[in-house]
């Protein structure tokens, strides 16, 4: 090595240190200028984002069925759903389950193709097609890449115009409902709800029994029962076509005239609204009997409200506080503090007429009673006045997590098909937020006072009984009657 190497290797070990005295110095410098920052609270939460949403653009086809359009480019890809008014609440007295059906079995073999052959066409254009139908209407979704909406259209407008209901496959699907039933019977979780709402709503009425329906009405239905469903109520009279994603409107409206607008009419769809239920009248006590049950499972409530409720954005901020989130009332006590579950919450089921009210949790089957107890001093406690923090902290946690319903051109789809079955203004969504940030502290009093009839409720535990009976008799909190499995599931 040369001297003069080694006189510059000497050089950068001295520059080294130098420069990250200096960093240091800097750094310390500007440090000590800067506030330090609060630890002691959280920041302060910013104003609520703001949803844009495209606008809606609204067309007609030739046979007078409607159609809701939104442009939305960012990714090639469409999502066209046809929404049918007709659900589960217009299945006919002894034919629980007769819509259900119905939607499940659309896929099942339509225009010339059977089900495997539906399957490989939609697979083959990497799109998606599916039916299914709620309380309320029912739905044929279809997400496909914008390059091959043209090949998929006439796939979907078979499956919705056009299903075969083949008797092999009715047979199928017949059995795997009827199997998922019978596995409910051994899980406290599955029985619960459904025990619940025949407690609630009674067996008659069509919201005391599941949607799929019972065992008995399952073993009932026929491929006639279902075409007769399909024709009195798929018409175009009685649905809508929304088509959102990479489209422009001039375009895509002739294609969906050319699949959908030859579909005629086959007289006017006859829609019986639900009865709305009548409130119990004293608390009521069941227990369902699961021996040896892992955990008791138990829902308190009662008849709620509807969709159309004035109440509904008060209703939401109070549910949040409740149990409508992690750091709600209910959660925080029955996790947090008690340890008696992983998990407490509550909700309304707001459909067409009044769902239900109902809160609820899985519990240790030895702290079933002690859990009881909890829950009826939060339902007691929500009909006080709620505190400014918690009041802005509900309303934060709606107003900041909503434009997250809206990440997809399914959710954005799935969201219009809100506005249409419960017929709700354009703009509904973009005053959202302002109508929950609006929401008073007295209004949420006000409406647990009239909502939360804690006296009135039904009180279903489903569990061992013999470990569980002896504690809830002990609570005194009304007349306690056993449901047997059977019962609850209506077979």
């Amino acid at each position: 090595m040369t001297p003069g190497g080694a006189t510059h290797r000497i050089k950068e070990v001295r520059v080294v240190p130098a420069l990250a005295v200096l960093l240091v110095t800097v750094v310390a410098t500007i440090a000590a200028q800067q506030p330090r920052p609060d630890r002691t609270k959280p920041p302060a939460a910013g104003p609520a984002p703001r949803l844009n949403l495209p606008p809606i653009q609204k067309r007609t086809l030739s046979n007078g069925l409607p159609v809701w359009l939104i442009e939305a480019h960012e990714v090639p890809l469409v999502q066209v759903n046809l929404l049918v008014l007709a659900g589960s609440g217009d299945d006919p007295a002894g034919k629980f389950g007769v819509a259900s059906l119905t939607a499940a079995m659309l896929d099942e073999g339509a225009g010339s193709r059977d089900a495997l052959e539906l399957a490989d066409a939609v697979d083959v254009l990497g799109a998606s097609l599916a039916a299914a139908s709620s309380f309320d209407a029912s739905a044929v979704r279809l997400n496909v890449p914008v390059a091959r909406v043209n090949e998929a259209l006439p796939i979907m407008a078979d499956v919705a115009l056009r299903p075969t209901f083949p008797e092999k496959d009715l047979d199928r699907v017949r059995k795997e409902r009827i199997t998922s039933l019978l596995q409910a019977r051994d899980d406290p979780a599955s029985v619960a709800p459904m025990a619940f709402a025949r407690a609630v709503f009674g067996p008659t009425h069509r919201y005391g029994a599941p949607a799929i329906g019972t065992e008995a009405t399952l073993k009932s239905f026929t491929s006639g029962d279902l075409r007769a469903f399909h024709d009195a109520m798929y018409q175009p009279a009685n649905a809508t076509l929304v088509a959102v994603g990479d489209i422009r409107t001039d375009a895509i409206v002739p294609l969906l005239e050319k699949h959908f607008g030859a579909w005629k009419n086959r007289g006017t769809p006859a829609r019986t609204p639900v009865a709305v239920a009548p409130q119990l009248t004293s608390r009521q006590i069941t227990i369902v009997d699961i021996p040896k049950a892992a955990q008791s499972q138990i829902r308190i409530g009662g008849v709620g409200v509807p969709r159309s409720t004035p109440d509904y954005f008060t209703l939401q901020v109070l549910n949040t506080i409740l149990g409508g989130s992690f750091t709600s009332r209910l959660n925080q006590n029955l996790r947090e503090e008690h340890q008696y579950s992983y998990g407490a919450s509550s909700r309304f089921e707001m459909r067409l007429s009044a769902g239900s009210f109902v809160a609820g949790a899985g519990v240790q089957t030895d702290k079933t009673a002690e859990a009881l107890r909890e829950f009826f001093n939060e339902l007691e406690a929500i009909r006080k006045p709620v505190g400014a923090e918690e009041l802005a902290k509900a309303k934060n946690y709606l107003a900041f997590g909503f434009p997250s319903e809206f990440e997809t051109i399914s959710d954005l789809t799935s969201h219009v098909e809100e506005l249409i079955v419960y017929k709700l203004p354009d703009d509904y969504f973009g005053r959202y937020v302002g109508s929950i940030q609006a929401v008073p502290s007295a209004a949420v009093a006000q409406a647990a006072a009239k909502y939360v009839l804690q006296q009135q409720f039904a009180v279903v535990i489903a569990g061992d009984r013999a470990a569980i009976e002896p504690g809830i008799r002990a609570l005194n909190l009304g007349p306690v009657r056993v449901m047997s499995v059977s019962e609850a599931l209506g077979s």
